[in-house]
């Protein structure tokens, strides 16, 4: 294949898995905006919580086993299996008549999605260069953030737009474009790819999905569908303890857990965990709760509710970017839990004080307050972990810490649910009251003058212990954060992207995860800069066009001019400025066929430039020793001579 129709290739392999990953992060928060009508046209606002719960739960617990299945076998045939299931779920999910169908259906829904958010970014690693996947890395991770920003919004168009009934065409919109996907996968991706044997912990996914199923079922069913202290209600406590005490018996003995126990003796590891459980508590709690309170206490229209919930997303991406551009400057991070946690608990207490009368902009401005808070701590606890774990933990510490931020979205929203469901039953426990917790918010508007005024009361009062508590837990959170180590950076060390502030738990292991840091980092270079360390450490005088013309004849055969222009895909006259410059210091020359290459003393720099490349891996990486790990020591081989033969031209700075 010639490089310009690989090139094509990967374009197409890269549109296809946008468009897959697309689907799957939009399906986390595009119901939300919707959910008031899905619920009150299939049976009712209590159950509102876990439309969204057993999609973050599945798609939470199958991500880190879709890395496995892809590692075992091959990458292609377990991403076509998870956009397949993916589909299914939501064909199944249009097509529910009741509640109970379209929980379960978006459980499989989630099961795909999983999968497609894991795989898609494992796919990039396999067919980009070092250079260029950290960018290609940057933009699927940027996917997330997006998804967050425009998912309510898109819900609640489609809900306005195409009538009230038509929120079923938020799942069928995903078929074309998901069946566009897995064509063009089948069509171009490459079947082959390395295989690893794995142990995979089918047990102890079985068993953290029973715990959390229960403790789901229990917060949801709880005082609403049965007495708290009836026969079911213990039973499901019960099967929670059981399952969770089984869970780490389980991963203390597993060969290659889902989440090692060992982990937690480190300190970091534990407060990190813990204050992502709660920052993915409020995220997907104030995304699911506020609709509610826009779309049925204030009236406005699912778009508007959407509009409304931007200022949220857009001060989460604000500070995401500002405080991973500081932490990168500086090396310092310990701050900025410290403040986002603050900020998310004056913003969740600010929406508890919400009130009948108060202004759209005055909500508004409280999840611009919650928005801003949780921009400055979501990818600071990736970097906390990553800064204080010895490299053999890197991969299970990274995935373990966004496997607990998933699922405090899951438990959260169930908790919350709890919260809401028993409130609005004791408010509309009156005669005459209980058909009220099934209308939907379009008909509000159209009840009795009193009835209405009664129902709007009854969700306000019920919505505002749900603020209340978040807020106490997110009070909790910023204690847990005065708790965290800072251990500095080291300068250029690279802060996480945005993506890693939204993006699932994946699979990967010590020596994958550490590349993916090489690559974010290598992404943000600045590409003069990079010359000019280079130039530095190799102990070299040459100007940055010199220097990638030394790296371009360095990994080459002998070459004519045309020919070098050829595959370079640059203009003769381009190159024949460092050219002349090269052969006039005695670096290069040009033999009498026309063919030109380095002389021994070009050689020699080009060694010189891989050396320095190499130690400029080795001090980035210098936290985990690779000294001691003869595998990271192949990796920084492999990189300095893949990188030195990658060196961007300088023209394009």
């Amino acid at each position: 294949m010639s490089p310009k129709q690989k090139q094509i290739s990967i374009r197409a392999i890269f549109g296809a898995l946008f468009l897959a990953l697309w689907l799957a992060a939009l399906d986390q928060t595009v119901v939300s905006t919707a959910l008031p009508t899905m619920v009150g046209d299939l049976g009712g606002l209590s159950y509102l919580s876990w439309v969204v719960t057993a999609y973050l739960l599945t798609s939470t617990v199958s991500g880190p086993l879709y890395g496995k299945f892809g590692d075992l076998y091959g990458r292609k045939i377990v991403l076509q299996v998870a956009i397949a299931v993916f589909l299914v779920g939501s064909a199944l999910c249009g097509l529910a008549q009741n509640m109970v169908q379209l929980i379960a259906f978006r459980a499989l829904e989630g099961i795909g999605g999983g999968g497609l958010m894991v795989i898609t970014i494992a796919v990039i690693g396999d067919l980009i260069p070092p250079r260029e996947r950290g960018r290609y890395q940057g933009f699927f991770g940027a996917v997330f953030g997006v998804a967050t920003i425009v998912g309510p919004l898109v819900g609640g168009f489609f809900v306005d737009h195409l009538s009230w009934r038509c929120w079923r065409w938020i799942f069928y919109i995903n078929l074309p474009t998901g069946i566009l996907a897995m064509a063009v996968i089948a069509a171009v991706l490459p079947a082959g790819s390395a295989r690893r044997h794995h142990a995979i912990d089918y047990t102890g996914a079985i068993l953290l999905t029973a715990a959390l199923s229960a403790a789901i079922l229990f917060t949801g069913l709880g005082g609403t569908a049965f007495p708290w202290g009836a026969p079911m209600m213990l039973g499901l406590v019960a099967v929670a303890v059981a399952a969770t005490l089984a869970f780490i018996a389980i991963e203390l003995r597993a060969r290659e857990p889902i989440l090692p126990m060992t982990l937690f003796a480190n300190r970091n590891f534990a407060v990190a965990s813990g204050v992502g459980l709660i920052v993915g508590l409020s995220l997907f709690g104030a995304v699911t709760f506020l609709p509610i309170y826009l779309q049925v206490v204030k009236g406005v229209s699912p778009t508007s509710s959407g509009l409304l919930l931007m200022p949220m997303m857009l001060g989460m991406l604000a500070t995401s970017v500002i405080s991973g551009r500081i932490i990168s400057r500086f090396g310092r991070y310990k701050l900025f839990p410290i403040l986002g946690t603050a900020t998310m608990t004056f913003g969740l207490a600010a929406l508890s004080l919400l009130a009948l009368e108060s202004n759209d902009w005055q909500t508004a401005i409280d999840a611009l307050w919650l928005g801003l808070g949780m921009g400055m701590v979501m990818q600071v606890l990736i970097i906390a972990v990553q800064n204080s774990v010895d490299y053999e933990h890197l991969g299970v510490a990274t995935s373990g810490t966004m496997l607990f931020r998933s699922l405090g979205g899951a438990l959260g929203v169930a908790l919350f649910g709890a919260i809401f469901a028993n409130g609005l039953h004791a408010q509309l426990a009156g005669p005459g009251m209980e058909f009220l917790a099934s209308v939907i918010p379009s008909a509000v508007r159209g009840l009795p003058p009193n009835l209405h005024e009664e129902y709007i009361t009854a969700v306000m009062l019920a919505l505002r212990p749900v603020f209340l508590v978040a807020a106490a837990i997110s009070a909790l959170g910023f204690v847990l954060t005065w708790m965290l180590r800072e251990y500095p950076l080291r300068e250029g060390a690279p802060a996480e992207g945005m993506g890693e502030s939204f993006a699932m738990p994946r699979d990967a292991t010590s020596l994958e995860e550490l590349e993916r840091i090489i690559t974010l980092l290598l992404a943000r270079e600045n590409r003069w800069r990079l010359y000019a360390d280079l130039a530095a450490r190799a102990g070299i005088e040459l100007p940055a066009p010199e220097l990638w013309m030394l790296a371009r004849l360095g990994e080459r055969a002998p070459l004519t001019l045309s020919s070098l222009s050829a595959e370079l895909e640059i203009p003769q006259g381009e190159l024949e400025a460092p050219l002349r410059a090269l052969r006039a210091r005695g670096i290069a020359e040009e033999k009498q066929n026309g063919e030109l290459e380095l002389t021994a003393l070009g050689t020699s720099m080009r060694d010189r430039v891989v050396a320095a490349r190499r130690t400029g891996l080795s001090d980035t990486l210098a936290r985990w020793r690779p000294e001691q790990h003869p595998d990271v020591l192949a990796l920084i081989e492999g990189m300095a001579q893949a990188l030195t033969s990658d060196l961007p031209a300088p023209k394009a700075a």
